[in-house]
């Protein structure tokens, strides 16, 4: 599945998007197993409070189930200005 990284999250990883095989069945699986890739995944999935998710860019929970999923989105919470 195609996995997208915004903002800071991309920074940390260093990509903007890659292809991850995965068998992961919910998205903090996912997160679990990008944890312990290295250090950079590590530290940008450090605190998944500060970041929100979208499945086929439709916002989700991260216990919400990746059947079916093309695409994952990573990114901090937006604020109005």
């Amino acid at each position: 599945m195609d996995v997208l990284y915004f903002a800071w999250v991309r920074e940390r990883i260093g990509l903007p998007r890659e292809i991850v095989e995965t068998g992961a069945d919910t998205v903090a699986d996912l997160v679990d197993e990008l944890r312990v890739r290295e250090p950079r995944y590590a530290a940008a999935f450090e605190d998944v409070s500060a970041l929100r998710v979208a499945l086929d860019q439709e916002l989700a929970d991260f216990d919400a189930s990746l059947e079916g999923v093309r695409e994952v989105a990573f990114f901090p919470p937006m604020t109005g200005g």
